[in-house]
């Protein structure tokens, strides 16, 4: 809650004015009661009755309740600006946080969640904000100003209701507390219901391929039954709430009715006083009935922050940290680079206590073209996270032109790289801002180039709209993203590159062309080439096989097919393949 507020710090005007607004609808409506108290002491009896007074009494009344609802209404208006405007600050900070953590925090957390803690738990806590803003103002005013005009009225009636407002407190905070857990288990279960539909529906096609349909729905049922059990429980808990304390009040109500008509006896209070009391214990008791009414909504909307502001609250990478300050990110910049890479034992392991990459050592001179082989989870993409900084070695050092990589920032380190991988990546929108990436100022001339060198202008060209063309996620082939993604790699021309089973989706015979134009492109640059399809890397200046996170070979092609040992067999296998095929 104190992390809600201090976003409101920041609309401090509107804050006030919904305040004042609630102070003064509050006081005009609390005044009501006095004038139609006053009223019925008009009423004397019959044939006694001052309707010229009554009549000036509801006169005010009207232009009373008049003010009150206009004061209410533009209130009501303010405080959707309010609620709407900090969740979209709240929003803002997340999905700007998003694209500041390490790729370790994202790795060991599901999309789905991290995308409900976005939109489902901040629509949550809009909710609640609209609520306890409605019903926090007007009630925090009206117990203050009920209890002065009480006290103008009768001092021991109003000691009365105050000696038995602890009660009702007590029976809310009881309840309240149980409910609390209750909604944090519901928020939690909802996440991974949504990270496990995003995760069937995204893969749909295997889910089919593999008949997992019944142990999907199996799945889903028992979350689906966490969720209908931990949400049937917070809403028994917090319902609970609203009748324990109306039944509360309303026993206060009954004994200031019973003390009041005692001091009428005794000739200490008037009816019309006694009906204003009344009206006052009603009011008192009002606030405390609307907040308890609302206790679900602000219980769910305190769970839903948490979550929230615990991804908030994730420490950044560095780069990431000092941009959003407005400062220059620290480390040097890498400047312009000729391409020389230097590690030296590197050691690394996503699980502490399962090394991964050991004692790796590598020296690349300028324009070389260095291949890493061997089998799915020897370590080989690891290495490209550890070049790019995606991840930080656990020992050992990585050179670039003789200048650590953890002395200069990530962005100038990243800015060196160009970076084709397996698993292509387009965002919703037209050809040319997909191409333009990494290149925003490129023309349209350069990245026409680009394509053609790339073989994709051929299919860009035949698009409804041509370079115009909006994607969305199934707009183009998995051959055709790929190729866009070279695109990408061939406006750039940095003087670095990773290719990470860059051709994995592309024919045969697109592959070759492709194969050619990085040929081109790798003129003159260091190239880290990470390959299942030995065929491709055959003309590689230095072939690195790994397994189990060491390099066990290296040399070059023909060299290592000589030596007889795992290269060669991987080779002559992929080779007797190939045939059979």
């Amino acid at each position: 809650m104190k992390r809600v507020l201090r976003l409101l710090s920041s609309y401090r005007i509107l804050l006030f004015l919904s305040i004042l607004l609630a102070g003064i609808s509050v006081l005009l409506q609390l005044y009501v009661p006095v004038l139609f108290g006053d009223a019925i002491d008009q009423i004397i009896a019959q044939g006694r009755v001052d309707f010229a007074a009554i009549t000036r009494l509801l006169a005010r009344i009207l232009i009373l309740v008049l003010l009150s609802s206009a004061a209410t209404w533009v209130m009501g208006i303010i405080n959707n600006k309010l609620a709407y405007w900090t969740v979209q600050d709240i929003r803002q900070k997340a999905i700007r946080k998003i694209q500041q953590l390490p790729l370790a925090y994202l790795d060991q957390h599901s999309s789905g969640d991290i995308v409900s803690r976005i939109i489902a738990d901040v629509d949550q806590i809009s909710d609640g904000l609209l609520l306890g803003f409605s019903q926090l103002f007007t009630g925090i005013v009206t117990i203050a100003a009920t209890l002065f005009f009480m006290f103008s009225k009768s001092v021991p009636v109003t000691l009365l209701v105050l000696l038995l407002t602890p009660v009702s407190f007590l029976v809310a905070k009881f309840i309240a507390s149980h409910s609390y857990q209750m909604f944090k288990r519901m928020t939690d279960t909802r996440g991974q219901q949504t990270a496990l539909i995003e995760e069937m529906v995204g893969g749909v096609k295997v889910v089919k391929a593999f008949g997992y349909e019944k142990r999907a729905s199996g799945r889903f049922a028992k979350i689906n039954a966490d969720l209908q059990k931990y949400s049937q429980a917070a809403t028994f808990y917090s319902s609970l709430t609203n009748p324990a304390t109306r039944f509360i009040n309303s026993l206060i109500y009954a004994l200031v009715a019973l003390a009041g008509a005692f001091l009428i006896m005794a000739g200490q209070l008037t009816v019309g006083g006694l009906s204003v009391l009344l009206n006052y214990a009603n009011q008192y008791m009002k606030p405390f009935n609307d907040i308890s009414s609302v206790v679900t909504e602000l219980q769910n909307a305190m769970a839903c922050a948490a979550r929230v502001f615990a991804l908030i609250d994730q420490e950044p990478e560095a780069m990431a940290a000092s941009l959003e300050k407005g400062q220059k990110e620290l480390g040097e910049d890498l400047g312009s680079v000729k391409g020389e890479v230097d590690l030296h034992g590197v050691n690394f392991s996503y699980v502490p206590d399962k090394p991964l990459i050991q004692d790796f050592n590598l020296e690349a001179k300028p324009g070389m073209r260095i291949a890493l082989v061997g089998p799915t989870g020897c370590g080989k993409t690891t290495t490209i996270n550890l070049l790019m900084r995606f991840y930080d070695a656990a020992s050992g050092s990585i050179m670039i032109d003789g200048k650590s990589i953890y002395e200069v920032s990530r962005h100038s380190l990243r800015r060196n790289f160009g970076m084709v991988l397996q698993d292509t990546w387009l965002e919703e929108g037209t050809v040319r801002e997909n191409i333009a990436f990494g290149k925003p100022e490129a023309t349209d001339e350069e990245i026409i180039a680009a394509a053609k060198e790339a073989h994709s202008w051929g299919f860009i060209r035949r698009l409804p709209e041509g370079l115009d063309t909006y994607l969305t996620a199934d707009s183009l082939s998995g051959g055709q993203k790929q190729l866009l993604c070279i695109t990408r790699v061939m406006l750039l021309k940095p003087p670095m590159l990773i290719l990470d089973e860059a051709t994995s989706s592309i024919d045969t015979r697109t592959e070759m062309l492709i194969q050619q134009a990085f040929d081109r492109l790798m003129a003159g640059r260091t190239s880290f080439v990470v390959a299942h399809r030995l065929s491709t890397i055959v003309n590689a200046d230095l072939i690195l096989v790994m397994k189990n996170g060491r390099i066990i070979e290296r040399g070059r092609h023909q060299e290592l097919l000589e030596k007889g040992g795992f290269y060669s067999q991987l080779y002559h296998s992929q080779f007797a393949q190939e045939e059979m095929l």
